[in-house]
């Protein structure tokens, strides 16, 4: 094998060096925005794994065999996961995001509260082209009426608004927790399996941890695209590489018609 020759123009810096150039003079404060949360968030999901794994080689913390202890143990690595990278830190956070930027990380840049009422609500419409008012089913309403508590845990966790949550379950399954689409989204909120082993979701059908994990996703898209209502729903319905790649909602009838029902399922709220 020859030797590959590289030439560097500055024979004293180190290669590494030439390649690796931070880009915060590129960045728009927005963009470093986004950055923190998805480097936190990444560092919860990390954190979150080695708990899972450390915990299933013990058992469990509440036994192999104990009925629901899978059920409220994933729920604790999520929680502790997000606790431990948010307020103690194995520093990966801070890492990904001095590499990136050349600046230090604030965690107060992290985006983690969303409310409807900070986004442009003004713009929902509570009407099809045909006059005719979107409203769900007293059948779909009576569904969700059972998840109201974790519904409101996962809301206070994530910083996404309860109305949000429950519109998106109405839209996905009709608050069917055993749904499943032609394309295998499946529970309330009809997550994917990768995104919801991205979330550290063990069970898919569980209610608990389709909620919490679809709410952790959402809120994380939230933060993707700088807490835009529309584009975060397009990007729930369509992936969020079909928005970037059009620049907006996607021109698929599915996609528009999913964003449309959502913000009039808020509506119908009061939101």
């Amino acid at each position: 094998m020859k030797d590959l020759n590289v030439k560097i123009s500055n024979p004293n810096k180190h290669p590494e060096q030439v390649f690796r150039k931070p880009l915060a003079r590129h960045l728009s404060k927005i963009q470093k925005r986004r950055l923190a949360t998805v480097s936190e968030q990444f560092e919860g999901l990390l954190t979150s794994l080695m708990l899972k794994s450390m915990f299933d080689k013990s058992n469990g913390l509440f036994g192999k065999d104990s009925y629901g202890g899978d059920y409220f143990q994933s729920i604790f690595e999520m929680q502790l996961g997000d606790y431990i990278a948010r307020n103690k830190s194995l520093g990966i956070a801070k890492q990904i995001y001095r590499n990136v930027t050349g600046e230090e990380f604030d965690p107060s840049m992290a985006m983690r509260k969303i409310h409807i009422s900070q986004l442009s609500m003004a713009k929902i419409k509570n009407k099809t082209g045909q006059g005719k008012a979107i409203q769900p089913s007293m059948a779909a309403l009576e569904r969700l009426s059972k998840y109201e508590n974790i519904i409101n845990a996962a809301s206070q966790k994530f910083g996404v608004q309860d109305s949000l949550i429950k519109s998106i379950i109405l839209t996905e399954s009709a608050a069917k927790e055993n749904a499943v689409s032609k394309t295998n989204a499946k529970g309330l909120m009809q997550l994917m399996d990768i995104t919801a082993e991205s979330m550290g979701i063990k069970d898919v059908f569980n209610p608990v941890e389709n909620i919490f994990g679809g709410t952790k996703y959402l809120s994380s898209l939230f933060g993707l695209f700088g807490n835009d209502l529309d584009l975060t729903l397009a990007a729930y319905n369509a992936g969020p590489e079909n928005v970037k790649k059009h620049n907006g909602i996607p021109p698929f009838e599915e996609t528009k018609n999913y964003v449309k029902r959502v913000k009039a399922y808020l509506n119908f709220f009061g939101d």
